[in-house]
């Protein structure tokens, strides 16, 4: 592929013409193959290959907690260095160097330290909703709420500068748009390897209460420069990327549905169980990519060494044998085991970060503006067509 060609969306995370909260037409088809069906798929750092597509629910689930099929991409070492080619990444990892790993970072996530937060969480969505309203009646929520909000309390958890936010949310955003020239991203990568390093030979000096210099506190002959650099890296896109589209998305998704949005913004029960029903309808982190690491059976599959799989979460969590007869939005419905969050050992750390940050932002952002409306048609507003986390460029509003 030439650094010209645009690489088309990826079957597996296709969403419907004129409802882009669901799977397209051609992923809901998929899921009623009774096979794994292969299709071609470009990779912005692996290239092109063939990958099998994993849509139902019990297959997704099976294959994210089978031991033989891996995250590990099998990055080859003397390449550039990216995410999937990053010590401490461990998206990129499995078995006893993730347990590893991950365990290092055990005590980043506590329910402790999310009860020591959420007052402060509070206090800044109140702020940033009394600053919506002295603006107003009008502003862009995704640069005046929903990526603010997340990165503040990202950079709050890392020990991260918050005036360093614009880089490193432009940064992130180059990394996930799939349509880049791969070696404008190899450029990009190493500008964000480049500032995790500095940030942690400041942190080895003097580590701080956020987690990378807790981890160097309690972990820090045990942990190489590149791993916290990886660790760094991963928590700090994670971290805002998706809260901020989940919270945008979220909002538009109860627009499009004022008596559902009525229920969330009055009755405190339901804003509760909607979240998760956001997460699993919204599916923000659409597909995964893995690898079977030998030839195995998943779930009635068998799979070839080295078999790439392309994991449709938003296929999954769209499946019947999930729903039922009602996959749409129900922010009524009793929570279900959704994998939004993923399953087995790559669930995601921040998960109740996340909820936590959900819960505060959203309901309370309806209550402020009971009058809260698209202020453009939704056939205008700009999705994210090229990266594996669903998102808009720009919701604007008005009240």
């Amino acid at each position: 592929m030439t650094d010209s060609a645009i690489p088309p969306v990826v079957q597996t995370g296709r969403r419907a013409e004129g409802c882009p909260f669901e799977p397209s037409a051609e992923v809901n088809a998929m899921r009623e193959q009774p096979d794994l069906p292969v299709f071609p798929r470009f990779h912005p750092f692996f290239g092109q290959f063939d990958a099998r597509a994993v849509t139902r629910y019990d297959d997704v689930r099976a294959v994210f907690a089978h031991e033989h099929v891996a995250a590990d991409m099998n990055a080859d070492p003397d390449a550039p260095r990216t995410l999937f080619n990053q010590p401490g990444f461990l998206l990129a990892y499995d078995g006893p160097e993730h347990s590893r790993l991950r365990r290092m970072l055990g005590g980043a996530f506590t329910v402790r330290r999310l009860q020591h937060l959420r007052p402060w969480i509070e206090s800044v969505v109140t702020d940033h909703l009394d600053a919506m309203e002295r603006s107003g009646p009008g502003v862009d929520l995704v640069q005046a709420f929903a990526l603010p909000i997340p990165s503040l309390v990202i950079c709050e958890l890392l020990g991260v500068p918050y005036s360093d936010r614009a880089d490193f949310q432009h940064r992130s955003a180059v990394l996930l748009d799939t349509s880049r020239p791969q070696q404008e991203q190899f450029g990009n990568y190493a500008a964000m390897h480049a500032y995790m390093a500095g940030l942690v030979a400041k942190l080895r000096v003097e580590p701080g209460d956020g987690v990378l210099g807790e981890v160097i506190t309690k972990h820090g002959d045990e942990i190489t420069d590149e791993e916290l650099i990886g660790f760094g890296n991963l928590l700090l896109i994670a971290g805002h990327e998706t809260t901020a589209n989940m919270i945008t998305l979220g909002t538009l998704a109860l627009l499009r549905d004022p008596d559902q949005l009525a229920a969330v913004r009055d009755d405190h029960d339901v804003a509760t169980s909607a979240i998760e029903e956001l997460l699993r309808y919204l599916s923000i982190v659409t597909y995964l990519d893995r690898r079977a690491t030998t030839e195995t059976e998943v779930n009635g599959h068998h799979l070839k060494t080295d078999e790439w799989l392309s994991l449709s979460v938003m296929a999954a969590n769209h499946d019947p044998a999930l729903v039922g007869d009602n996959p749409g939005l129900d922010v009524h419905r009793k929570p279900l085991p959704h994998l939004a969050f993923g399953f087995g050992a790559h669930q995601c750390l921040g998960q109740q970060l996340a909820r936590v940050e959900l819960k505060t932002t959203i309901p309370a952002l309806l209550r402020r503006f009971p009058s809260l409306r698209l202020a453009v048609p939704f056939d205008q507003v700009a999705f994210r067509t090229s990266s594996p986390i669903h998102g808009v460029t720009s919701l604007p509003v008005a009240w």
